[in-house]
Formats: C-alpha cells, sequence, structure tokens
C-alpha cells in the first residue's frame, strides 16, 4: 500500500480490517510454502510482508496498544505512544536500511515458584520493539510449519493443558519412566552462533536478529555485552528460544530399540517419557549432548527420574507446569492380576496450592480495615484465575477443601475486625445466603466458591495444526473451549460467532479480548448489556465515548 501524507487524528480511522486481512493472506502463504519445502517462495513473501505498509502498522499497533501489561519503558524511558508518534514509528520500520539497536535495559522479577530467586528481563526500546514485532509476524508462520508436535510453549494455539493432555495421552495405557527436566538459565546462555546458524531469514533480518543479540545490556549505569542468550521481555525472544531448541525431540526420541521414546516440551521445561529405563538413561544422555552444542545444560537440582505408579529413587509421580501426575493401583489383585489395574489422576500441585493460599492470605491482611466489598472484588479474580487453570484437572475434591479453608480464614478476619463479637453475629453480618449456600456476601457483591468451577476435559490440539493454516472452524471452536478464559467471554465468543462486531474480524487465540459495557455502567453485567472486543477496539469504543 503506498504511503500517503496522513494527519495526525486519522490513527483510528485506518482500515484496520483491510490491514488485519492483508497481513493474514501473506503468512498464510508463508506457511503454507513453508509446508511444501519451498524455500525460495518463503523468503520471497517475508520480504513482501516486512515491506507491507499493513504489517508495520499491526506491529506498532502491538506494542503500543495491544500490550496490557506494566509498559515498563526501556532506556528511551518511552512505556506508551500518542496516535501520531505511532504512525512516525510505523513509517520508520524500514527493515532492509541500517537499523540502529539500542541497548536493553535490565529489569529483576521474583520467581513465581521461589520468590528469594530472582528473573532477569531485558526490556528494549519501543522502537525496537515495533520492529521485533514486524520481523516475528514474518518469521512465526515459517517456523510454525516445521515446528515438532510436542512444543507447546510461546506457540500460537497452544497452551500448558495442551502438554499435560499429551502426557496424560502417552501414559494413560501403560506406566511410564519420567525423566523430569529443566533447562539451567536457557535464555541466558543459548548460543548465539548455533541459533542463528538455524535461522535461514533473509539477510537484512539476520543482521537484525545478530543486532538484537548483541545489544548492550544496561545493569547498574554499565554497559554489558552478552556472548550468549535472547534477553527475556523482548517481543521477538520466546520465538527465537523455540528456534535454538527446534530439533530437540527429534534428536531425543530417536532409538534404535523397540521402546518408544516421547519428549513433551513447554519453552525450557521438558519430560522424556519411556517404559523401559535403560533406554531412558540413554535418551537422557542424548539430550544432554544435543543441549551441549546449544550451550545448555539440565538444572541437576531440578532433573530426576522417576515413575509414574511405582517408587523409584524415593519419588512417585512428577510435577509439570503446575500439575502433578501419578498414576493409582486400583481393583483386586488376585493370583493372575486379572483384575487389578490404575487409573491416571492429574491434580494441582502441592506448591501451586500453597501459593495460592498465600496469596490469599495476603489479600486478607491487606484488607483487613476495607470494606467487604472491597476484599470480594480483590478475591473474585483470584479465585476465578486459579479455578480456570485447574478447571481440566481432577480437583473438585481439592476445590471444596479449599473453600473450607478460605472460610476459616474470613472468619479470622470478622474477629479481627470485632474482636469483641461472637463468632454467630460476625457469621450473620458477612454471610448470606446465596441459592443453596451461605456465601461470604453482603448482599450486593458475594464470594466466588472455588467448588462452582466445574470440571470439564481439555481437548489437545492436533499436533499438525497451526492458526496460520486457514482452518477458522477448527480454531473458532477450540477458542469457545478455551479453559482460561472466564465464562461470559465464552458466552459472549459464542453469542457473536467468533467476531468482533467493532472490527468484523474473527477472534484468533492470540488476540487480546476484553468485556465492553455498552452503557458504561461496569455494575451492569448482563449480557445483553456486554460485548466482546479486541483490545485496541475496546480503546476505540471509550475514545468515541469521550469525544
Amino acid at each position: 500500500m503506498a504511503e500517503i501524507a496522513i494527519s495526525t487524528e486519522d490513527w483510528r480511522m485506518l482500515p484496520w480490517r483491510d490491514y488485519r486481512r492483508n497481513v493474514y493472506r501473506l503468512q498464510k502463504r508463508i506457511y503454507q510454502a513453508a509446508r511444501r519445502g519451498d524455500g525460495k517462495r518463503v523468503r520471497t513473501l517475508q520480504r513482501l510482508l516486512l515491506r507491507s505498509w499493513s504489517a508495520r502498522c499491526l506491529a506498532t499497533r502491538q506494542v503500543a496498544q495491544d500490550n496490557r501489561g506494566k509498559r515498563t519503558p526501556g532506556v528511551d524511558g518511552i512505556a506508551s505512544l500518542k496516535p501520531e508518534e505511532r504512525l512516525t514509528y510505523a513509517r520508520q520500520l524500514r527493515y532492509r536500511t541500517r537499523w540502529t539497536v539500542d541497548p536493553i535495559r535490565r529489569t529483576y522479577i521474583p520467581k513465581p515458584n521461589n520468590p528469594t530467586e530472582k528473573r532477569g528481563l531485558g526490556i528494549p526500546t519501543m522502537r525496537d520493539r515495533a520492529m521485533q514485532a514486524l520481523v516475528k509476524l514474518a518469521l512465526e508462520p515459517e517456523w510454525e510449519a516445521v515446528f515438532e508436535p510436542n512444543s507447546y510453549g510461546f506457540r500460537p494455539g497452544r497452551s500448558t493443558h495442551d502438554a499435560i493432555e499429551a502426557i496424560f495421552n502417552f501414559i494413560r495405557l501403560q506406566p511410564k519412566y519420567v525423566l523430569d527436566a529443566d533447562i539451567e538459565k536457557c535464555f541466558d546462555r543459548i548460543s548465539h552462533d548455533g541459533l542463528l546458524a538455524k535461522l535461514h531469514a533473509p539477510q537484512p533480518v539476520m543482521r537484525l536478529i545478530r543486532d538484537w543479540l548483541k545489544a548492550g545490556i544496561l545493569e547498574d549505569g554499565q554497559l554489558l555485552f552478552p556472548e550468549a542468550g535472547t534477553p527475556q521481555g523482548g517481543v521477538l525472544s520466546p520465538l527465537l528460544a523455540n528456534i535454538a531448541l527446534h530439533g530437540f525431540e527429534t534428536f531425543v526420541s530417536r532409538n534404535g530399540r523397540k521402546h518408544r521414546v516421547v519428549v513433551i516440551r513447554y519453552a525450557d521445561d521438558f519430560v522424556i517419557l519411556c517404559n523401559d529405563l535403560g533406554v531412558l538413561l540413554e535418551a537422557k544422555t542424548r539430550a544432554e549432548n544435543w543441549l551441549a552444542e546449544m550451550g545448555l545444560c539440565l538444572k541437576a537440582e531440578k532433573t530426576h527420574i522417576t515413575h509414574t505408579l511405582n517408587e523409584h529413587e524415593g519419588h512417585t509421580g512428577f510435577d509439570f507446569l503446575g500439575f502433578t501426575i501419578r498414576q493409582y493401583r486400583v481393583g483386586k489383585c488376585h493370583a493372575h492380576k486379572r483384575h487389578a489395574g490404575y487409573k491416571t489422576l492429574i491434580i494441582p500441585s502441592r506448591k501451586a496450592v500453597q501459593r495460592h493460599l498465600r496469596e490469599l492470605k495476603a489479600l486478607l491482611r491487606q484488607y483487613r480495615g476495607a470494606p467487604q466489598a472491597a476484599l470480594v472484588a480483590e478475591l473474585n479474580p483470584k479465585i476465578r484465575g486459579w479455578t480456570l487453570y485447574y478447571q481440566s484437572s481432577v480437583a473438585a475434591r481439592l476445590f471444596n477443601k479449599l473453600d473450607s479453608l478460605l472460610h476459616h480464614k474470613l472468619m479470622r478476619w470478622a474477629s479481627f475486625r470485632h474482636p469483641r463479637k461472637t463468632n454467630g453475629w460476625r457469621y450473620r453480618r458477612y454471610w448470606r445466603q446465596v441459592g443453596t449456600y451461605m456465601t461470604f456476601s453482603d448482599g450486593i457483591s458475594s464470594l466466588t466458591r472455588h467448588g462452582e468451577m466445574p470440571i470439564t476435559r481439555h481437548v489437545k490440539v492436533k499436533g499438525d495444526k497451526s492458526p496460520y493454516d486457514g482452518d477458522w472452524v477448527y480454531w473458532g471452536a477450540r477458542l469457545g473451549r478455551d479453559p482460561t478464559k472466564p465464562k461470559r467471554v465464552i458466552r459472549l465468543l459464542k453469542q457473536q460467532h467468533g467476531r468482533c462486531p467493532h472490527c468484523g474480524l474473527r477472534f484468533t487465540t492470540e488476540d487480546v479480548l476484553e468485556v465492553h459495557h455498552q452503557d458504561g455502567n461496569h455494575n451492569n453485567n448482563d449480557l445483553t448489556n456486554l460485548v466482546l472486543l479486541h483490545a485496541h477496539c475496546h480503546d476505540v469504543a471509550h475514545s468515541k465515548r469521550c469525544q
């Protein structure tokens, strides 16, 4: 599309629907060419996409509007862009010109599993984020066509639940030995040479990625130049990490014996499954050798061998992605064991449960002096989000137990507020009859119970499917069954037939979705008042109301 003079007020008036269709059409053609093995056609289409005005605008919108995080600024101090600045950034995204890469700002966040440890993030500048988003639009369809089927982390249309379901499908018919492993400091130690050797992108893109990998990191006033690793925090970093680890599953599962070896990987966490211990040990050796070529190694304290059914080296079952996966014997064992068997149970891990309880306890302590409605407003999203994540596991009994534990914590919260009152008075003051249950409620807002979440089996994504294959029927159905989305979002998706009423485009697995209240009253949550929109469409809807 030819560039024309555009006024600063026209960012919201751009034909975004046409832009998205133009980019997706090119991405679909890149995906199909990569599936055919037509590398020359892939490079031609990638160059066309990188020069496209549509792609440059979408990349800028992704980092300037769709990013709903904390908007952490890079070394340039820019955390948000005005409409006229977004147009300027889109015009500057010229990949064939010599792009000057800015230094990366280093910041640290606590790890969720171990708050005492810190994870280092590398925050690029806004202009580099936009260029990385543009490069990702061109590279991701190509690699989605060739990625291994049991790779689930940081990929569109795939989630942790797909990885867990893949494990269940492999072990449900026969118990297996398991190598539960973690790659030590994966993002910080990936070999630059090994990664660049795998990339076959156009030469200007190769130069860009090499400059981003070698970019200086500003930490405590000092500029450090890394010799390995892909800084976490960049738009392109997750894709680069997956490219670096591509081929790991194929190499490790290669086995001359009759015993099948399966590798299931989510980002830098993976498990290797096999019913023979000797073959599993050989697979572990192959894994270590392959990782060494990429400058990586296994983390010893987080790597161990166990068995899904029988005790092995003091372990039975294993934890993966917040779930505990284990098998139990069932039935009666007669002389020939004809009635003996086992069942596979996947439940929330003990660490995940304890972390959830600590978060609830911290909120209760923080809101000791706040109104009951304010406490309920803070607790409900935590409870809904946690139960949504674990609703596909065998967690009904645990959900009820958590409700009981939370009830005792709430009674202590009420005791702190009214130390001279009786428990009966406190109960009548803070609990109401809601349906068939006595619920922590002030009569207007009510606490969500863990046990309200129904247990729903997750259906694993097909190994060879990708959002770039154009199968809207398949991906629309999966989006309507996404276990991480709230019930009202799922209802609105079905009610709107999977389309955004503002732009008319279909929702995809990577879109940021937000619920819009048409009358502006956020207390009116009737479905007739709610509309599901893209995040950027939601911004436009609110801007029109303010005019």
